[in-house]
Formats: C-alpha cells, structure tokens, sequence
C-alpha cells in the first residue's frame, strides 16, 4: 500500500482481473458459481434480458431496464440527446401487486440500487453492474426451487445493491440517504466482531469547522459498528479521558451508540496535542481483560487534524511486533499539516489512513475501514463462509419487520504472482419477514397465555409478543432484550443464559407478569421449555400452566379474514359451504373447538340464560368468551354495542381470569370524558372447554341517588361515611360517593391520594416498577404553542427521575394518558420520539387482608377499614 494514494477522496478497489476501461454490457450471463468479476466482453447486449432496473438514489428511480449507453455518462449531454437515447433504448417493465412482497413485484428482472453520492458512471460502478448481472439467474432459478423466497439481495462492498424481484425503489420525497453498506444485515455479514476505541483530538487548533467535521464522523463511524462489537470514545489533548460515563468498552448497541452520540457533542477544544496520551488510553482499554469483549478483532481509530510525533515508542511497547491491533488514522479539515506521520501510524500498524477534508466525505471513509478488516474473512475461505442470522430490523422495500440470513461473498482470483486476493465483493442476503415466523409457531395450541419465543446470541428477542416497536429508526435494528421484554427476575436471568450457551431445558417457575393493558401485576406459574442448537437462535415455549363473536382466526387457508365481525362471518359460512372441516386446507384443530365452543355457549344461552330475568340482578348482560375463538354475549341488543377485544386471547381480562382463582373485576377505561361506564366482572363458569363467563352491571343500581346506602341485607351507610370498592391493580370499581362515578376507572390516587397512601404504607399493596423500552413520547412543546391548562401538573425531568413521584396522583394520571390516549388520532399524531417509560403496578400483597387504622389527612384524621375479598 502506497500511503500517499490513499490522500483525498473515498477509495474504490478495481479487482485486478479487470482493466480499467470503460465496458459495456455483454449478452451472456457468468457461471454461476463464478464469485470474482470477469473480463469485460466487448459486445453490447441487444436484448432486454439481463437488463436491469436501475435506482438512482438522488433522482427518480428509473423502474425499466436501461441501455449500456444510458448508463455511461447521461449527466454530459446538456442537450438532452442523451436523455433521449435512453428512453428509445429502455423497455417499460410492468408491475403486479404480490401480496407476500407487500407492493407491486416483476418476476422477470433483478434490480438496481445505487446510493446518492456514487457516481453511477463510473468505471468501478459500471464493472459492478456487468458481473453482478449473472445474479438475475440464480436468483429466478432459485425462486423456482423456493416460492416461498421473498427479497434476494446482493450488496456490493462499492456501494451497489441487487435485489430480486424487480419493484419501483422506495425513494422518499428529499434526498434517499440508503447505502447498503450502512444497512444492519450487510455490516453483520461483512466483517468480523471487533472491539474499537475512538480517539479524538480536541486540542485548541481543531476548533470551529474541523471540530463539527469530527464529532460527525464519529457519529457516522458509531454507525458502522454492530451488538457484536464492543466500543468506548475517548477525547485527548494533553490528556486523554471518555466522553462518556462508560469507563471500559461497552457493546455497541443502541442504547450505548445512543449516549455516545450525545455526549460527543459536547467536546471542546483547547489544550495541546499529545498523541501519546491518546493511544496509550486507547491501548490500556484494548488490554483490559476483566471485561466482556469481542476478542476478534481490535482496532483504533484516531481523529485528528494532524501533527509530527509518530509515537513510536507507543506501538513498541504495546503493539509490536505481533501488531495485534489496526490503527486507522483520520485527517480531518483543510489545513496544511504534514500528513506523512499519520500515514505511517496507520500503514505501521496494519491499519489504513483516510482524509476527510468536508463534510461529504465523511461517510464514504467512515465505511471503508470494513474492506480491511474483511481481508481476514477472504483468507480464511470457507471457515469464514457461514450464514449469519440479523437482529430484527426494518426492511427498506415496505415488507415490514424482517430477519436476513447473510453470507460474505469473497474475491477467490490469484494475480500473477500466485497470491490469493484479499478483497471481499459484498454480501449476499435473503429476507425472512417476522410476520412469516409467526404464522409457523403453535399460537392457539398453547392457551391464551401461552406463547413461542426467539433470542440470539446476544439475547435479544427475535420473536416475543412483547417485541412491538412504536418507533422505528431505519438505520438501526430493532433489539429488545429477553429480560426487558418481560419482568426481570434471577429465574429468568438463568434462562436466558443457558439458552445464548445453547443448552436444552426446562424449568417451573413462580414469576410477576404484565396484563395486556400494562395496568395490572399478577403472580403466576409458568414453566418455560428451550431447545439450543447450532444456529444463532434459539427457541423456547412458555406454557401457561393452566389451560356470538367468531374471531377471525385462520381456520383454512383459503378463509378472507376481516374485522368486520359480519363480513368475517359471511365468508367463514360460503367456504364451509365448500370444504368439510376435515379438508386439508382447514386447522382441524381450531375449527373443531370452534365447533364445539359454538354448540356449548348456545346451549348456555338456551338452558340458563334465557331463563333469568336481568333485571332481577341489575345486569345490562352476561357473557361468555372461549379458547375455540367464541365470545357470546345475552341478550342481543347487548351484542351490538360489545366493544371488548373479539379475540379472547387478545383480552385482558381472559388471559388474567385464567391465571386467578377469585373474580376478576373490570372498571371501565377512561378516555377523558364523562361516561357512564358498566363494571365487567368476569369469571370461572365453565371448564369444557375452557370458558370464561361474567355479567355487566350499571353503576347506579347500586348506589341509587338519594342516599343511604345499602350494603348485604342490612347495613344502611351514611352518606358521610365513605365506601369504594378498588380492585388489585389499584383502580377504583364501585363507590358511594356520587362525585366519584365519573372517575370509576381511574388509578384511586387521583381519586383519593390519601387513603391510596395509607394503603400501600400498611402493605395492603405492593408494587412493581420496570421500564418500557418501546415507548413513545411527544414532542416537547414549543414556547409557543400555549401553556398547559390550570390544575394539570406538567412534570419535569427532575420528577421523571424521582422513585416517590411515581405514586403521586400526578404521575398515575400521566402514566394514563399515555395509556389511554394511544388510540386517539391527536397523540398518534405527537408520535415522534422513542422514550424509555418508567411504569409502576400496584398488586395485593396479602389476600383476604383486614386491619384497622387512622390516618393523618392534615387538620384531620380518618378512620379506615379496608377487607380484602380474597380476588383479583
């Protein structure tokens, strides 16, 4: 490597095979199992086949394919001869809608994707699109073998992407910033593990412009780095010390990224340089050994605008001669500094040297530094060659959430003197959408708190029910941890870790879970079962350990599933008019217990219910919901104004009725308005098959206006004299205060913070604080957008932060907002942020409790009684 070459502009690797003139397209496709470019063939391709649809990423993306000569250099024809030669050459590619793809599709042709800031007529571009062109057919041969397929991708290591099938780039309205080479799946395939320090020189002679050029490529080169890699930053002058809390290398994941980025920004220039200080930093944290790290590949990466000490002594003391450590030098900023140390810091130590004069080049040299480090991978050949498994991340072509098998592609050509090429083409990539994995795990047959879940290696779930993502950042995975999916506790930690070792087991545990509302805690066995294996993933199966409206289950295949509960129906009724529920393109399993609970709620309707006069019970109506998908609900008129969840596994209080011997009460939600709610209390009421049934009350029944009050047969209460009925979530269900029944529903701390207290201090409560980590919050408001309204407390940070806000009424009606406004177009549209949201859920801490005290309500006291009833 000539050190002075490398000064200037992004670097781009000609293979040596190929000569540096300009091609066109030949006619012929390559062997298949050819991996390295071929020579240019002189002929120009006549036909369409083996066109391809080429995506500028700065313009409109040309969706035919296009003539060689379109290709060349259409941006030198001022008068728009050029323009023209290409739509004469260009046949019009027609597109269908493909319900797997999620948009509209061509089956005949790959296409073509080329980022903002490569030129798309250059040589090294162009000897890309001709050898890469091969692809076309092993992609439609491998459809054919494979239907089921969905995005092949071939991402090239200068920046060109081929995917199969054909479809209309996604674009957006401003400048499209893709670059496959900054997409999760192409960094994950194309390098090793690595653990990284980045040092950066904030002596007074970089301020102003080459400090911002800085803390960007920093931010740009956080960016390359994946939840394999370990990384720490560190600022140096004379001294050297993090820019962050984080005193050791730390994974590279989101999170830590994410305070790395913020705290760069705050680094200010002063002092002198002293590069000794930096690398010996840099080196005493690539030497610690009491940490986690990568132990793959180690490397630095300096940021400077230059200076004259080599720091020799340095790398003899700690990196020669064995140079277990690259050192990568970047020059940043137009200055007139000797640049000949850098370069031989970098070529000195297996590294490479970059310069970064403006701002458009940092993103271009922030990536290259994943050519080097893929030489390894290219001299190891087939050791190196295993398919990788991807973090959930979100796809660029609109399939929604998806995983990505990948595998290196390597230059394997030998130059003339026997030596073995040590470039790596790109990456290879096919699509798994998440949605696909799913429909594959036994959703019905493990009841309604049942469920299968994934983790990788670094025990981020790949499927978990709690993996839903509110906001999605394009750039970065989706990760979620095992443990922050669900209520961390020792037990699970054990899974988890036995489960990234790849071991198999099983284990009954007694744990803390979540409602399906996020507003109650309950106590419950579950026994989790994983299996390991060879692949990055590994699966488990948590069994719960217990076990009209149709839901719109897939029952066959060919079943048109709709929300609409009628139009579900009509089409349920004409394919049973088809098919037997035997036929193979039906689930024996779920239409027979379809069957089956349809009969049995209809019996419950004609031998009991029909029977009973409401009225006599103050019931608005009762109701019964299934594991076979049935939710019946008497009298009619009632079944027309059902607003539940239609799915029974989708609703709360089934899935915690099944996990709670007593009664389940159900306070209506409140959306802010004044409403006259009916209180639901489900419960136990028939076990063949399981079913879960209760009745609905009015409110004013019971508390009839007027007063006194009757409660049992006999007791008549005073109207001074207070009595609410809260259920264990903490959430007030019936009271006979009148002032109170618009705010039934509501967490009781808003109600009466008082008494809530004394509650929870006499361990009548207990509760439970974690964190949301797929949260979203609203923007702050702008000075001028109005003030809140009176009497509404609008926190700050500081009470964010405070353990004893959180049980305060302020905080409970905060925590409801933002639970209950989610499905209201006004919050959706303040959606713009993902936010960490500290939760806190209040549970019983003694069953059938009963005790006596007085508490202090300021210049008064109260004498309070509260029985607990022995349910939920």
């Amino acid at each position: 490597m000539a050190p002075g070459s490398m000064r200037g502009t992004s670097h781009s690797w000609l293979p040596a095979a190929v000569p540096a003139a300009v091609p066109t397209f030949p006619c012929c496709h390559l062997p298949l199992a050819f991996l390295a470019p071929a020579r240019w063939q002189s002929q120009r391709c006549r036909s369409a086949r083996g066109g391809l649809a080429l995506a500028s990423g700065g313009g409109t993306p040309h969706t035919s394919p296009v003539s060689p000569r379109a290709l060349l250099l259409p941006q030198d024809d001022p008068d728009g001869e050029e323009i023209e030669r290409e739509k004469s050459n260009s046949l019009k590619l027609e597109f269908t809608d493909d319900a797997n793809f999620k948009t509209k599709v061509n089956y005949s042709y790959a296409a073509v994707q080329i980022p903002t800031d490569i030129y798309k007529g250059s040589t090294v571009i162009l000897n890309e699109l001709n050898w890469t062109q091969a692809l076309e057919d092993v992609f439609i041969e491998n459809r054919k073998e494979d239907p089921s397929l969905l995005w092949q991708v071939f991402g090239s290591a200068t920046g060109v992407t081929r995917y199969y099938p054909a479809t209309p780039w996604r674009a957006p309205n401003k400048i499209d910033l893709y670059d496959v080479r900054r997409r999760p799946w192409y960094i994950q395939g194309a390098s090793s593990p690595k653990d990284m320090v980045i040092i950066v020189d904030v002596s007074g002679s970089v301020s102003g412009l080459t400090l911002k050029l800085m803390k960007t490529s920093v931010y740009e080169m956080l960016d390359t780095l994946s939840d394999d890699d370990y990384v720490n930053v560190a600022s140096f002058n004379e001294k050297a010390k993090p820019v962050s809390c984080f005193k050791h290398l730390v994974q590279a994941n989101i999170r830590n990224k994410k305070v790395f980025k913020e705290d760069v920004q705050g680094m200010v220039a002063k002092g002198t340089t002293d590069y000794k200080a930096g690398f010996e930093y840099a080196f005493d944290q690539l030497q610690n050994s009491n940490i986690t790290r990568a132990n793959c590949n180690k490397m630095i990466m300096m940021f400077t605008d230059g200076g004259e000490d080599r720091v020799q002594d340095v790398f003899e003391k700690y990196n020669w001669p064995n140079k277990t450590v690259r050192v990568f030098t970047f020059s940043v900023g137009q200055h007139n500094y000797d640049v000949t140390p850098l370069q031989w810091m970098a070529c000195a130590n297996k590294g490479y040297y970059f310069e970064i004069p403006s701002i458009g080049a940092i993103r271009i040299n922030t990536q290259e530094y994943l050519d080097v480090l893929g030489r390894p991978m290219v001299l190891a050949g087939n050791r190196a060659k295993q398919v990788q498994w991807t973090n959930v991340y979100q796809d660029a072509l609109g399939l929604g959430l998806v995983v990505t098998g990948t595998l290196p592609v390597f230059n394997l050509t030998e130059d003339s003197s026997d030596r073995k090429n040590q470039l790596i083409l790109g990456v290879m990539g096919i699509d798994v959408a998440l949605n696909d994995i799913k429909k594959l795990t036994p959703r019905y047959n493990l009841g309604a708190n049942g469920y299968v879940f994934a983790i990788d290696l670094n025990g981020y779930v790949l499927l978990h029910p709690n993996l839903q993502p509110q906001i999605i950042n394009f750039r970065e995975p989706v990760t979620l941890d095992f443990l922050d999916a669900e209520l961390e506790d020792e037990n699970k930690e054990e899974i988890r870790r036995s489960m990234i070792d790849g071991n198999d087991g099983q284990r009954f545990i007694k744990t803390l879970i979540k409602s399906l509302d996020e507003q109650y805690i309950d106590e419950v066995f579950r026994t989790y079962t994983w299996r390991g294996g060879k692949t990055d993933l590994t699966f488990s199966i948590l069994a719960n350990h217990k076990r009209c409206h149709p839901n719109p289950r897939e029952y066959c295949k060919d079943l048109d599933l709709s929300d609409n509960n009628t139009e579900f129906l009509e089409n349920f009724i004409a394919l049973m008019e088809k098919v037997t529920p035997d036929s193979k393109q039906c689930d024996n399993f779920l239409l027979h217990n379809l069957i089956l609970d349809t009969g049995i709620t209809q019996q419950l309707v004609e031998r009991v219910w029909k029977d009973q006069d409401l009225n006599t019970y103050s019931l608005l109506a009762v109701f019964a919901a299934t594991d076979g998908g049935i939710t019946r609900v008497f009298p009619n008129k009632a079944a027309d104004d059902w607003e539940e969840e239609p799915e029974p596994f989708n609703a709360s209080f089934y899935r915690r009725s099944l996990d709670n011997k007593g009664y389940i009460f159900k306070p209506p939600y409140r959306d802010g308005e004044c409403q006259r709610g009916a209180v639901r209390w489900p419960r136990l009421a028939l076990r063949v098959p399981s079913c879960l049934g209760g009745p609905c009350w009015p409110l004013s029944p019971f508390f009839p206006p007027g007063g006194p009050w009757q409660v049992g047969d006999a007791v008549l209460l005073p109207q001074d004299l207070i009595c609410v009925l809260i259920d264990d979530g903490g959430f007030l269900v019936l009271s006979n205060q009148e002032d109170h029944w618009y705010q039934v529903g509501k967490f009781f701390s808003e109600v009466d913070a008082n008494l809530m207290s004394a509650l929870y201090n006499n361990s009548f409560y207990a509760r439970k604080e974690s964190y949301d980590f797929q949260s979203v919050c609203a923007p702050e408001a702008q000075s001028n957008t109005g003030a809140a309204p009176r009497g509404v407390f609008v926190p700050t940070v500081a009470d964010l932060l405070n353990l004893a806000w959180w049980t305060s009424a302020a905080a409970w009606s905060l925590f409801q907002q933002f639970l209950y406004g989610l499905t209201y177009s006004s919050c959706m549209e303040a959606r713009e942020t993902s936010c960490i949201m500290k939760q806190t859920q209040y549970y019983f801490s003694t069953v059938n409790a009963t005790y006596n005290a007085i508490i202090d309500c300021g210049n008064c006291s109260r004498w309070v009684c509260p029985h607990g009833w022995g349910a939920a």
